[in-house]
C-alpha cells in the first residue's frame, strides 16, 4: 500500500493542496498542569513539550511543521518529548535531514523520543541515528532519570505496541518493560512515553503518573463536534484524543501534527502539548 501511495503522492501535491485550505495549517498548543502530591518543596515546575506524528512526507505541509515547531519553541521546555511517526512513506535523506534540523533547533536541555509504527516500517536505524545526532535520547523499553533540579522525575520510553521488535515474543516484551521500570524504581515521579495509547496496559498500576502518546490523529477525519469516524487500537477508541484521568494515571493522547494516508484533516486539528509538572495536591 505504501508503494502505491508513494506513486500517488509523487511531487508532494497533496501537502501543497492542504496548505491552501484556510486555517488548515494552524497548530493548537494544548496546556495542562499536573500537580503531584509529595513532590519536594523548592523544586521548580518541570515543563515538558510533547509532539507526536510529525509525518514528514508528501502529505504534510511544511507550513504545518513550521507552526508546530514555533509552538514548541514558545514553550521554552525543560524536556522535549517526541512520540514517534516522524516520517511517512520512507525515511529519505531529505526527510531525515529536515527532522534532524528541526529537532536540533529546539533549545530544551533534555530531548527524549520513542519510535512509532511508520518509523519501524521505514528505516528505524536511520531515524534513531538522526535523532541521536540532534541531541535526542531514543528510548525503546528504556528509561532515564532527569538531571537536577528535576531528578525526582524519570521518563520511561515504551516500544511501539503495534510494530514492537519483540511483538512475536510477549515474554521478552514484558521483560523489557519490567527492566526499564526497575532501573528507575527509586524515582518517585514516573512519566511514560509511548507512540500509542495501547501501551497503557504496560504501565497500569506500576507507579506511573503520566502517559504521553499519539498515533490516533484524533481520528484524522472526524465529524463536527470532534467525533472521529475511526480510531486505530482498542485504547485509542477509548481515548481518541485529549487528557483522561484513569485510576490515578493521567493519559494524554495528542492528535499529532502531520498527515499520513489521507492528505487532509477534518475536525481533528493538529496539536502539540505542554505539560507543567508541579507539587501540591493533584
Amino acid at each position: 500500500m505504501e508503494r502505491a501511495l508513494s506513486v500517488l503522492y509523487t511531487g508532494g501535491w497533496a501537502a501543497r493542496l492542504w496548505a491552501l485550505v484556510p486555517g488548515a495549517t494552524r497548530v493548537a498548543l494544548i496546556e495542562h498542569t499536573l500537580r503531584i502530591a509529595g513532590r519536594e518543596k523548592g523544586r521548580p515546575p518541570l515543563r515538558i513539550a510533547f509532539a507526536s506524528d510529525l509525518h514528514l512526507g508528501p502529505t504534510t505541509p511544511r507550513e504545518v511543521l513550521d507552526a508546530a515547531f514555533a509552538r514548541i519553541h514558545s514553550t521554552r521546555p525543560d524536556v522535549l518529548a517526541l512520540g514517534g511517526d516522524y516520517v511517512f512513506l520512507g525515511a529519505t535523506k531529505e526527510r531525515v535531514h529536515e527532522l534532524q534540523e528541526r529537532v536540533r533547533q529546539v533549545s530544551a536541555p533534555v530531548k527524549l523520543a520513542v519510535l512509532g509504527n511508520h518509523d519501524f516500517w521505514a528505516r528505524p536505524e536511520r531515524l534513531e541515528d538522526c535523532l541521536t545526532q540532534a541531541g535526542v535520547r531514543v528510548l525503546v523499553n528504556d528509561s532515564v532519570r532527569l538531571p537536577p533540579p528535576h531528578d525526582d522525575v524519570a521518563v520511561v520510553g515504551l516500544d511501539d505496541p503495534l510494530t514492537s521488535r519483540r511483538i512475536t515474543d510477549k515474554i521478552a516484551l514484558q521483560e523489557g518493560v519490567d527492566a526499564a521500570l526497575a532501573r528507575v524504581a527509586d524515582v518517585p515521579i514516573k512519566i511514560a512515553l509511548c507512540h500509542s495509547p495501547d501501551g497503557y496496559p504496560e504501565v497500569k498500576g506500576r507507579g506511573v503518573q503520566l502517559l504521553l502518546c499519539g498515533h490516533t490523529h484524533g481520528g484524522h477525519i472526524a465529524l463536527p463536534g470532534y467525533r472521529p469516524l475511526w480510531i486505530p487500537g482498542p485504547h485509542g477508541r477509548l481515548w481518541p484524543y485529549g487528557r483522561h484521568d484513569v485510576d490515578g494515571l493521567t493519559v494524554f493522547v495528542s492528535r499529532g501534527v502531520g498527515g499520513s494516508l489521507v492528505p487532509m484533516r477534518t475536525y481533528a486539528p493538529p496539536d502539540v502539548a505542554l505539560f507543567t509538572i508541579d507539587g501540591g495536591e493533584p
